[in-house]
């Protein structure tokens, strides 16, 4: 296992650098550039602003300028807020979205895993109809429209939870953690449903009820580890997504994290921004992908990696 993990984080390097150079050149080739929106300004003074950013060199050593950064862990200056580096941006903003993606997983586990369970041991009856009609709808409807629902509800009407904020009350974090996790449930419970329904056919199954075993321990013990493998697999890339942050549950609620940084860099031509967090996810992607692989082999005996 361990000469596995190795050799996937050695793989990984080459894949990261490809993911960086690509982002890097269709940043700088497209049409535009971070200080072509601001007001007209006379041209000394816009080629001062390059020459401070090294924009006004040749593309390939701005491309080996920046890697040379890079290795040391510095992903640069922001170019739409002065005296702003993307290091100090992410780390202000980044705990805060992981925390938010973080409630929001753990409430789409605690939701679609037993609703997935239920709907798969009661095949066909209303409580599977139920489960499924539900999960339908979390896949269906957008993220702000159920966040915008929530708000109405219990904040406007109901007055019980606050409209926006984030950090000062528990109360806070309610609308936007489900607003996020609901369609993440609806997969889970979905893919829930269709492994457990493949484990509960199988001969061991069957031989485990002739035995007389009880039906929770048969659950537990024996058909829960295997029926969760296709959610596993899910949440390798649904961690990564999750946790670089929702751009509008963000802007919505007020949330100071790094998801609304996402979109707006890539809108204000913000280069290094637009790296900085394309890097993150990329790495976000790898580590929990490989993390899902190493799981996997703790969870079904039969794989392994030697």
């Amino acid at each position: 296992m361990t000469r596995y993990a190795i050799r996937r984080i050695l793989g990984a390097i080459p894949v990261l650098w490809v993911i960086i150079t690509i982002t890097f050149f269709m940043m700088r080739v497209a049409p535009g550039g971070p200080f072509s929106r601001d007001r007209v300004i006379p041209e000394e003074v816009k080629a001062a602003i390059e020459a401070r950013y090294h924009l006004n060199e040749p593309l390939i050593n701005q491309y080996f300028r920046y890697m040379k950064d890079l290795a040391r862990g510095d992903l640069g200056p922001s170019f739409k807020y002065k005296d702003r580096s993307v290091n100090e941006m992410i780390a202000a903003g980044l705990p805060t979205t992981i925390k938010l993606g973080a409630y929001a997983l753990l409430f789409a586990l605690i939701v679609g895993i037993p609703a997935g369970c239920i709907a798969a041991l009661k095949q066909n009856s209303a409580a599977d109809y139920a489960a499924m009609s539900v999960s339908m709808i979390g896949v269906s409807v957008p993220s702000f429209v159920v966040l915008t629902a929530l708000i109405y509800f219990f904040s406007v009407k109901l007055k019980i939870l606050p409209v926006s904020g984030w950090g000062m009350s528990w109360k806070q974090m309610v609308n936007p953690v489900v607003a996020l996790g609901l369609m993440y449930s609806a997969y889970i419970a979905r893919l829930s449903r269709a492994g457990m329904l493949e484990v509960i056919r199988q001969d061991y199954i069957r031989t485990a009820r002739a035995k007389g075993l009880y039906e929770w321990l048969i659950i537990t013990r024996h058909s829960l580890k295997a029926g969760l493998l296709p959610v596993i697999s899910f949440l390798g890339p649904a961690c990564a997504a999750i946790l670089t942050g929702s751009l509008v549950i963000e802007s919505i609620s007020g949330i100071p994290g790094i998801g609304r940084e996402f979109v707006q860099s890539a809108l204000n031509r913000d280069y290094t921004m637009t790296m900085g967090t394309v890097i993150l996810y990329s790495v976000f992607l790898i580590v929990f992908n490989l993390l899902v692989d190493i799981l996997y082999a703790f969870l079904d005996p039969r794989i392994t990696y030697d």
